[in-house]
């Protein structure tokens, strides 16, 4: 018989069912129960390792100031010099982070703009921010009174517009959510930490409620925690916050949830891990696996003063890409709106791109597989993956001479190898073996080739030296 969790006064207005959830293991017949052991038995939903791509949305308050980094507030708050000039120079004495509420004003957003991008950029999962550490909600919570998008700046819900959006012009695109667990400055969590996590009063009016609220409303698919890391899972309750979301929830079935539910979790439990931000290991990991990575190398929210050689070239995103899924992971990638609801420039451009190298070469990325040899033996800057009998092999340069040198791959009497994107496409490149037993092949003309920035050679009935 399991443990109801107390509920505060605050709590009490939820509906009846929304109080039954949260005590639903004090039933019998819970599938999974809320330990870790557990929760890791739960297979990973298909979907999600057969998506490979999706775009992270890191939108806020902070997209105001859109200076430094997300964590502006933060920083200005530990008097942070650049920071404090920055306030000193452009804003009067006395103004602070919540004035910069009003100015969050999202008049440029077009919900089904968004949805069309990233659409166009290939991608098959979305993860918004409708909470980062500020505690600004982009829901209109009814935990975080005149601190959400509907009292405040825009006046709208942002992340059920954005929901609908995917939902109905790009159905195949699974839409998730970001939500962080603590607030910097939020004087129930300060009061819990100052009691050692003695006390939960934090979790149980706020973050818990919170979630069950995003769940129930939203539906999300994705899950996407963070914010956890100064307090143990038990403070935070998640596991059994988890246990209902598997066994319970609107989304029991196809939601996946990633690593971040308390200090010691991240890269132990959870449906995938993400480890570290941008984690990229450089080989098979034996656990599913996200990069959550920017487009911006500096922040992850928009920043006005950034310069172009602190954005990603369409080139480096494509090879992390490679890298990535050939040894196991999705690549989450993240864009910065401005305050008014835009996506720059720069950042449509590196989704249009990375949607029109898909459209040529996207048999070799959804529903692969890792291959046995990760990247070649040989030849630096070649990565690989697997679908069926067929393996691809991803070549970040196209060679000078022409010819690509594939030295974990044997070829056998069968062997045949194409290039994705040739104009003659059931026409079989010309291959050699050397003496070492490398496949030697001979690429075609580069003009001949519609892809660009990376190129996918399809090699079948090949075997791995």
């Amino acid at each position: 018989m399991w443990r109801c969790w107390p509920l505060p006064r605050s709590v009490m207005r939820l509906s009846l069912c929304h109080v039954m959830v949260v005590c639903l293991f004090g039933l019998a017949g819970a599938k999974y129960a809320p330990t870790w052991d557990s929760l890791d038995s739960r297979p990973l939903p298909a979907w999600y390792d057969a998506a490979k791509v999706g775009i992270f949305i890191h939108w806020g308050v902070f997209s105001v100031p859109s200076f430094g980094s997300e964590w502006f507030w933060k920083s200005w708050h530990d008097n942070k010099s650049k920071y404090v000039d920055f306030m000193r120079t452009n804003y009067r004495p006395g103004f602070t982070y919540a004035d910069f509420a009003p100015e969050f004003t999202a008049e440029f957003f077009e919900p089904d703009e968004w949805a069309r991008l990233f659409n166009a950029s290939g991608a098959r999962y979305v993860v918004l921010t409708s909470k980062h550490h500020e505690g600004f909600t982009l829901w209109p919570s009814r935990y975080s009174w005149n601190w959400n998008s509907l009292d405040v700046g825009p006046k709208r819900d942002l992340v059920g517009d954005l929901a609908q959006a995917i939902r109905t012009k790009t159905p195949h695109i699974h839409f998730g959510l970001y939500h962080s667990m603590y607030e910097w400055f939020h004087t129930m969590y300060l009061e819990d930490k100052a009691r050692g996590f003695q006390t939960q009063d934090f979790v149980r009016a706020k973050t818990l409620p919170e979630l069950y609220e995003l769940v129930n409303i939203y539906k999300p698919e994705v899950l996407w925690s963070d914010g956890d890391w100064e307090a143990p899972d038990s403070y935070w309750n998640s596991t059994h916050f988890l246990a209902w979301l598997f066994n319970e929830s609107p989304v029991k079935d196809s939601v996946v949830v990633n690593d971040r539910w308390g200090k010691g979790v991240v890269c132990n439990h959870g449906s995938y891990y993400t480890c570290s931000d941008r984690y990229n290991p450089g080989k098979l990991q034996n656990h599913k696996w996200e990069n959550c990575m920017t487009l911006d190398k500096v922040s992850w929210g928009f920043r006005r003063n950034a310069p172009l050689r602190n954005y990603l070239t369409i080139q480096e995103l494509l090879a992390t890409l490679a890298e990535t899924i050939s040894c196991g992971g999705n690549l989450l990638v993240n864009v910065g709106p401005t305050h008014d609801g835009h996506i720059p420039a720069i950042m449509e451009e590196r989704l249009r791109q990375l949607g029109s190298w898909l459209d040529v070469n996207g048999q070799a990325v959804y529903e692969s597989t890792p291959w046995i040899h990760q990247s070649d033996a040989v030849t630096p800057g070649v990565w690989y993956t697997a679908k069926g009998n067929d393996v691809y092999a991803f070549v970040l340069r196209w060679p000078e001479d022409g010819v690509a040198i594939l030295g974990s791959v044997l070829p056998t009497s069968g062997t045949k190898v194409y290039m994705l994107g040739h104009v003659e496409k059931l026409k079989p490149l010309k291959f050699t073996k050397t003496d070492k037993g490398q496949l030697t092949v001979m690429l075609p003309p580069m003009q001949q080739v519609r892809g660009q920035w990376v190129w996918v050679l399809l090699l079948s009935d090949i075997l791995p030296a």
